[in-house]
């Protein structure tokens, strides 16, 4: 029980795996070969469907009303801030686009602590802390100087903030309800292909004329994005979303960071290398909070056992 109750900690390790190798490769397709990010979404839509089988067997797929609504959405948010996210990069600049959506963990803490009563130890809420200031300083790109920095990216970006908030809330939401993980996933996995034909829309007609290297490269890097969101969805079932959410987003990009200097030859910012430490010291906090909070559970059951289970044992 005390493994199983903490084992969001190897979920939310497996997926900062994934999704800092595929944010380190994930611009390739476009940046190298100029492939459409709508085309990129699509091709991440159907590799869903890989872990998405993989979950599924063994498991008995929920077919209660909950289990649809709670997936549903966060599929359809998730997704649809991916595809919005496209649109605002199109209209705006990424240095500012970028800091403001990554400030969506505060959102899913916000909604936990209000909607779920979730309370955390004081030194997790300093480790929450520092890892939404890291999210955010690992966010803003080393050059900027755009001078569009109002528009209509802007309520698009805080669109994507809240959309994304939400997606993990209700990915904590399902679980709490008992809906199971290889469920809620298939839920995301469709919602994510029923937006599929507004991904086309965006584009206007099918790309040609790009080297086979580039949707073979978009695939296996969605791949590791599709199953990092699988991970993401058992983090949820098992640790707090107030502390999972912050967690994850914050030690993802360190070891895309690291990953890219040493693939890319290229130095983080003055912020990304304030970014990493917070990040770090923020997770290590949060991690030993829930360790010790653990350990404390323990030690209350083991005093309260002779005065609980006593007087059975002596029946038997």
């Amino acid at each position: 029980m005390k493994n199983g109750k903490r084992s969001w900690i190897l979920y939310a390790t497996l997926l900062v795996l994934f999704w800092g190798v595929w944010g380190a490769f994930s611009s390739q397709p476009n940046s190298k070969y100029g492939y459409p990010n709508e085309m990129i979404y699509v091709i991440w839509a159907f590799t869903m469907l890989i872990p998405a089988y993989f979950a599924m067997r063994g498991n008995k797929f929920d077919r209660r009303p909950v289990a649809a609504v709670y997936g549903l959405i966060a599929g359809l948010t998730g997704a649809g801030g991916q595809l919005l996210l496209f649109r605002a990069l199109a209209d705006g600049p990424a240095y500012l686009i970028f800091p403001l959506v990554s400030l969506s963990p505060m959102i899913t803490v916000l909604m936990a602590m209000v909607l779920l009563r979730e309370r955390i130890a004081r030194i997790a809420v300093v480790g929450v802390v520092l890892a939404l200031v890291a999210i955010v300083l690992l966010s803003i790109p080393g050059g900027g100087g755009d001078s569009n920095a109002h528009g209509p990216w802007l309520l698009m970006a805080i669109a994507i903030c809240i959309a994304w908030g939400v997606q993990a809330f209700c990915m904590r939401k399902a679980a709490l309800v008992g809906v199971n993980d290889a469920t809620t996933f298939g839920w995301m996995t469709i919602s994510g292909l029923l937006l599929v034909p507004v991904a086309f829309a965006m584009m206007g007609k099918f790309p040609t004329g790009y080297p086979w290297q580039a949707p073979t490269l978009t695939a296996v890097t969605q791949v590791l994005n599709a199953i990092g969101a699988l991970f993401l969805v058992m983090a949820f079932s098992r640790g707090k979303a107030s502390v999972v959410a912050p967690i994850t987003n914050a030690l993802a990009p360190v070891l895309t960071i690291i990953l890219s200097l040493m693939v890319y030859q290229t130095l983080p910012s003055v912020w990304g290398s304030i970014g990493i430490v917070l990040a770090l010291g923020g997770s290590t906090l949060m991690v030993y909070s829930d360790e010790k909070g653990g350990e404390s559970s323990v030690a209350q059951g083991v005093l309260d056992t002779p005065a609980e289970v006593g007087p059975a044992t002596q029946r038997l």
